[in-house]
């Protein structure tokens, strides 16, 4: 209470006002995985996560990605070219794709994240692409350090699926990733299947943590292409092909500015030069989809709401699954006896490649089966929390409980009216309790606790439409 010492005109402000809850991002992705830089104005980058907004920053504190190599099949280090009696040059064998031996995947899918509408997100370096090889201790430690960020809300490894050991794989996944969403309760994280086996993946995971992660099927082939480096393809001379064509030591492109551009095909030859190009083109980086969908929830949160399920929506930049899914091979994927749900992703004549699933891996769990109602449930109570924290160590009385209700209560309201909670009135679709003899005891009081209980009928998808027809008999 102000004092008074002398005459005159006092102001004093009254907040009226109440209390509300701000409600808290909901698509913020941490990508976990390495980087071709790990340090930026001689700082480290390691196990330091880092928020960009674009590729484009990403591109100036991390680097972009190293340079793919190409091989005919069964050709050791180069690409061998043929030429037929008409002149008509072709490979000697088809280009293996580089994708299965690709380590580093962070770049390419940030591409991905990004053409399917992702915005901020956190980079969690775990080390450098010139290191050569993926540890999962390194993986683990920079999923550590996300722990301590309070924004992200999607786990996303990029190059776990570089390991060679299936257990070390998932064990990044059950200890880590999903251990880590349960604690926190304001994230989800989504699981690549190893080598797309579904069998293994269902035994892996375990039984821990499932309504705090999604896994999504098949992989994806996208239009992104491999970054190359034209100097260091090599071009062989097969069958009817001169040196003239194809020199000794030969390669597609040396840098503009090399003074000898002998050796080069670009240089040498327009015609074969632009023939393997068109062959280099043809090819294209598969990804696992958690990039994608990563992306796919932030539009969908930004466009609808995080309670609507992010399914039924299109993917930029992807040609088709690696896998094409039929409704019986989705039957068992969707609904199973595990209850590990698993989501497709489907090609559909005139529609384009489909996100078809919406169910977090406890798919037989009423409560948790879909991924909108526990995304909707940590953005609510994440905010919640957020905005309660200025009444600790408040009164616990009942003002402070009528402060609190009221605030609760106008928040869940307009979650109402957004669609988020069904119910022909707010009465129906959602309930806060709070205070002496309906949620606490005298002993509670004693203690120190105040008890808020908070309960949504949260609007689910209608994953199954049912339409009934039959024959009407002749009346008139």
């Amino acid at each position: 209470m102000a004092t008074y010492h002398h005459p005159g005109v006092y102001v004093e402000e009254v907040s009226l006002l109440p209390p509300s809850v701000a409600e808290v991002e909901t698509a913020i992705p941490a990508f976990i995985g390495y980087t071709q830089k790990t340090t930026y104005n001689g700082q480290s980058l390691i196990n330091k996560p880092v928020r960009i907004k674009s590729l484009k920053e990403y591109e100036q504190i991390f680097g972009d990605t190293d340079n793919v190599s190409f091989n005919t099949t069964g050709t050791a280090g180069g690409i061998k070219i043929n030429k037929d009696a008409n002149g008509v040059y072709s490979l000697d064998a088809a280009l293996a794709d580089p994708s299965a031996t690709i380590k580093f995947r962070m770049y390419y899918c940030l591409q991905l994240y990004f053409a399917n509408g992702g915005g901020p997100c956190y980079i969690a370096s775990a080390g450098a692409t010139s290191g050569g090889a993926v540890s999962d201790v390194e993986l683990g430690a920079a999923m550590d350090a996300v722990q301590k960020e309070d924004e992200p809300t999607v786990l996303i490894y990029t190059d776990a699926i570089a390991l060679t050991d299936i257990d070390k794989y998932y064990g990044l996944y059950t200890a880590k990733a999903m251990a880590q969403a349960a604690l926190l309760k304001d994230r989800v994280v989504l699981v690549d299947l190893y080598n797309t086996d579904v069998a293994t993946f269902r035994t892996k995971i375990g039984n821990n943590n499932l309504s705090y992660a999604a896994a999504y099927y098949p992989n994806l082939r996208t239009t992104i292409p491999y970054k190359v480096d034209e100097a260091s393809i090599n071009i062989i001379a097969g069958t009817n092909v001169g040196a003239s064509e194809v020199p000794a030591n030969a390669v597609l492109r040396l840098p503009e500015g090399t003074v000898n551009v002998s050796k080069s095909i670009y240089h040498n030859n327009g015609e074969l030069y632009n023939y393997i190009k068109q062959q280099i083109g043809a090819l294209s980086v598969t990804l696992p989809p958690a990039s994608a969908i990563a992306g796919v929830y932030a539009t969908v949160d930004s466009t609808r709401g995080v309670w609507k399920a992010p399914a039924n929506v299109s993917l930029n930049m992807v040609i088709e699954p690696a896998v094409k899914i039929t409704d019986a091979d989705q039957d068992d994927l969707n609904v199973t006896g595990t209850g590990k749900s698993i989501n497709a992703i489907r090609t559909f004549t005139g529609k384009g490649v489909l996100v078809w699933g919406a169910r977090t891996l406890a798919g037989n769990d009423n409560e948790w089966r879909y991924i909108s109602v526990r995304r909707f449930f940590n953005m609510v109570e994440e905010s919640v929390k957020k905005a309660t924290e200025p009444f600790v160590f408040e009164p616990n009385d009942g003002t402070t409980w009528s402060k609190i209700r009221g605030m609760i209560a106008n928040f869940l309201t307009l979650q109402w009216r957004a669609g988020a909670l069904q119910g022909a009135k707010p009465e129906d679709a959602f309930f806060v309790h709070v205070g002496l003899g309906e949620t606490m005891t005298a002993l509670d009081i004693l203690e120190g606790r105040l008890i808020v209980e908070v309960g949504m009928a949260v609007v689910r998808p209608a994953e199954f439409i049912i339409l009934r027809f039959s024959h009407k008999l002749v009346q008139s």
